[in-house]
């Protein structure tokens, strides 16, 4: 198989022209002639380079504004043709096709144009045909011809010219052409995913999804398992668009948790200071305050034991009085909308807590879609974007919720939306006093997250537990009333949940002879 093939003709035709003037000067200065289009032909020889237009290449104008400019044999043909066979080179001469060794495309700007919210006809304007049929052709012919898509492999290709006399080798172009068939398969399924939200399709026939490499990772969620993080390009507010100030790479788990802290906290977008910590993407403690000092110490003080090494999350932009008290214990990463000097300052003496900052909080409200793989395929949902208003609760006890409880009411249900199921939250005056999260059975979860507030008294010195006087969430229907009634005696007084049990009337009857407030949300918040 051929290795070493020297570059005497490269077609450059590119939407991102960052980087492009240099290479183009190396090239020429190693004397590879160009070949170019529109705008970048039109670059090129501003900087005084010498270019051949694509037109003169195929004898046709490009037309149809730019739609029809490179689909003609004279460039496939030059793309695909097999170097050493005899047929396809007198195919060549026969017709005049000159063979190109280079081929520099990237596509169209179709994901960033979506991502800016562009109407349906820019979006179809910036979906790419000539690019990807280049692409394509010249990725298949890898074995003598090298396609470069992205900017980042520019200086590699200079490397391989200087290293080589001038030629590429087989395992670089091979490299290149995996490269370059990612980039059309995620092109492609950024066009084909945007189609079907256009149309409302939520079960097209085929389904895909792709990423751009963001971080090759140390490790999975374990060492013996190899893990990457990739972005989507949805530009959605949270650890994929955030600034890292300091400390070392996030890992695998670093960045599900502070992703799962993230979303949390976005649920109380607008309300006063809040803060979630999380621990193994369950929540730990989640609490608002009149500042985020206090917001971060109430949830701190839910379930101290598993907030050390945990990942906080706050709603508001870092300040310097929260940066200290966070600093009081070891955490591994902190999000934020933002932070003061003063707060980075503070920081910048824990070498190995990492400070995550973004422009603004993730849209609780807006639509997505989630996908979770099994074997032999893939599930695909709605992101869960459910959100609750008290005018959705339906009172099915003798007593309503007074006003003070219906708050922690909905502050809990907010929570047990990013609780594992089975999620029982308990809430008391805007702060978590106890979580179950991810058990078999909801009367453990509710169990486990009673004892865990009876231990944090405890350990605080309360008189009693912070489940006396509080409200309870269950993300799914009590299917009997024995989990509403440990509810109950470890000092509930309300209950928020979904309803829709077989035993319905036998719970909503334990509640009135508790004397509990219950309310049904004929909405579940399930999360595995």
């Amino acid at each position: 198989m051929t290795n070493l093939v020297p570059i005497g003709r490269a077609l450059i035709s590119v939407s991102d022209k960052s980087g492009l003037l240099d290479l183009a000067r190396a090239l020429a200065a190693r004397g590879v002639e160009l070949i170019s289009t529109g705008g970048t032909s039109g670059m090129l020889r501003t900087a005084g380079l010498p270019v051949r237009d694509v037109s003169d290449v195929t004898g046709f104008p490009e037309m149809m504004d730019g739609r029809v400019k490179t689909l003609h044999p004279n460039v496939h043909g030059a793309l695909l043709a097999l170097r050493d066979d005899d047929e396809h080179l007198l195919a060549m001469a026969a017709h005049g096709i000159e063979p190109i060794d280079l081929l520099i495309v990237n596509l169209y700007p179709f994901e960033e144009t979506v991502a800016k919210g562009a109407d349906h006809a820019t979006c179809i304007e910036n979906i790419d045909i000539g690019g990807p049929a280049m692409i394509r052709a010249a990725s298949k012919n890898h074995k003598f011809v090298t396609v470069l898509t992205d900017p980042a492999d520019y200086q590699p290709l200079l490397d391989q010219l200087a290293a080589h006399d001038g030629a590429t080798t087989m395992a670089f172009r091979q490299k290149m052409a995996l490269t370059a068939y990612s980039r059309t398969a995620a092109y492609d399924a950024a066009v084909s995913n945007w189609l079907a939200g256009q149309i409302g399709e939520t079960a097209p026939r085929y389904r895909s999804f792709a990423g751009k490499l963001a971080q090759t990772l140390r490790y999975g969620e374990n060492p013996h398992q190899s893990a990457a993080f990739y972005t989507d390009g949805s530009r959605r507010e949270g650890v994929a668009t955030a600034r890292q100030w300091q400390g070392k790479e996030l890992s695998y788990n670093n960045i599900n948790d502070t992703d799962a802290a993230f979303e949390l906290v976005a649920e109380f977008a607008g309300d006063q200071p809040a803060c979630a910590i999380i621990k193994h993407a369950n929540p730990c403690g989640v609490a608002t305050g009149a500042t985020l000092a206090e917001a971060y110490a109430r949830a701190y003080d839910c379930d101290r034991t598993s907030a050390f090494g945990g990942i906080v999350a706050l709603n508001q932009p870092l300040d310097a009085a929260t940066a200290e008290k966070i600093t009081e214990i070891f955490t591994e990463v902190v999000i934020a909308p933002g932070a003061s000097d003063e707060a980075r300052a503070i920081f910048a003496a824990k070498k190995n807590l990492r400070l995550l900052t973004t422009a603004g909080l993730p849209d609780a409200k807006a639509k997505g879609t989630a996908f979770k793989q099994v074997a032999g395929g893939f599930l695909v949902q709605d992101r869960d974007a459910g959100i609750l208003h008290p005018a959705d609760l339906k009172v099915v006890t003798k007593r309503a919720p007074t006003d003070a409880e219906l708050a922690d009411l909905l502050f809990a249900w907010k929570v047990a939306k990013h609780v594992k199921s089975n999620a029982i939250i308990y809430v008391r005056d805007g702060a978590t006093v106890g979580v179950g999260a991810g058990q078999m059975s909801r009367i453990d979860s509710t169990r486990i997250a009673a004892r865990k507030s009876q231990d944090m008294a405890e350990a605080l010195g309360l008189p009693a537990p912070l489940t006396k006087g509080s409200v309870v969430a269950s993300d799914a229907f009590f299917p009997f009333s024995d989990g509403l009634l440990a509810a109950a005696e470890a000092g509930a007084t309300a209950i928020i949940q979904p309803g829709g049990s077989m035993r319905d009337d036998e719970v909503i009857a334990a509640a009135d002879a508790a004397g509990l407030a219950m309310v049904f949300t004929g909405m579940r918040h399930f999360r595995h």
